[in-house]
């Protein structure tokens, strides 16, 4: 059972990415639900380079991945759900949950802390939005965030199979939720209930920092809700509001090599704890009223 779960999850893992990514790029031609900015090519193939480089950067820096790690826990003995005896399903899922909520503050705190934001934010600097921007992360962030969840799997001890079932499972959310569709508003108002859709995360994209810094979640939306940052719907509406942030707005930033070196670029404000100056507030508070 072990080695068939090893053995299937590449396949697997690269079947369901590129199903959903063909999935959801003939969805946003099909019925986008923004218009369309920055051609296709100039971010696509760059979105995608960038994808093509953080996996091999991240197969050549860590010898076992995530699924790896829990079969060795399960043979060792490592981890909460290797010592206490639940029924295999309820460790299934409570693990999936724990490690949805783990990448949730993960989350959190490459936002509330100055550093990582800057690594992050490349993430936000695209100037539109569709599945491949669920694709654009720095080397750097891929790195830190593969050694929490390893340190989370380590700690839990999850079965293999979860941990299998979780990582396809936020890939293909992270591609859905990111996509430039147009699901109709009242099947958005259910499916939010259960998954994070493409209009609540698109909030999450807005260049206005108080929506930067909300809509966490990549699968479940509950953390959110839970925990105080959901925000609805932004201010401006889903066709007004400005995707990006304000540091990085042409397009020559949207080339792998200046993706690379963004964090290296500029201030590092617009996180989580930035404070805004006196000005800023006062313009804010104009522009709401």
């Amino acid at each position: 059972m072990i080695e068939a779960i090893l053995n299937a999850e590449p396949t697997l893992r690269l079947a369901a990415f590129l199903g959903i990514l063909v999935t959801m790029a003939l969805w946003e031609v099909a019925a986008p639900r923004r218009r369309r900015d920055i051609p296709r090519v100039t971010r696509w193939t760059n979105n995608i380079a960038l994808v093509v480089l953080d996996t091999a950067i991240l197969r050549l820096t860590f010898p076992i991945l995530a699924v790896g790690l829990a079969v060795m826990a399960e043979e060792q003995g490592w981890g909460l759900f290797n010592i206490v005896d639940v029924p295999i399903w309820v460790s299934i899922v409570a693990s999936m949950l724990l490690l949805d909520l783990a990448i949730y503050l993960q989350h959190v705190m490459f936002h509330a802390v100055p550093g990582l934001w800057r690594l992050h934010r490349m993430h936000h600097a695209d100037l539109d939005f569709d599945a491949t921007t669920g694709l654009r992360f720095h080397p750097i962030e891929i790195l830190i965030s593969m050694g929490v969840k390893l340190a989370v799997v380590a700690a839990l001890g999850p079965p293999a199979v979860a941990v299998l079932l979780f990582e396809v499972l936020l890939n293909a959310t992270a591609l859905f939720n990111h996509a430039n569709i147009n699901l109709p508003r009242r099947l958005d108002r259910v499916l939010r209930l259960v998954v994070v859709t493409p209009d609540m995360h698109r909030v999450h994209h807005s260049v206005d920092p108080r929506e930067t810094n909300s809509n966490y979640g990549f699968n479940l939306p509950w953390w959110d809700r839970l925990l105080g940052t959901y925000v609805a719907q932004p201010a401006k509406g889903h066709e007004g509001m400005e995707i990006g942030i304000e540091q990085f707005r042409t397009r020559r930033d949207l080339w792998l090599d200046r993706m690379l070196i963004q964090p290296l670029r500029g201030p590092g404000s617009g996180h989580a704890l930035d404070v805004p100056s006196v000005s800023q507030a006062t313009t804010t508070s104009d522009k709401d009223h």
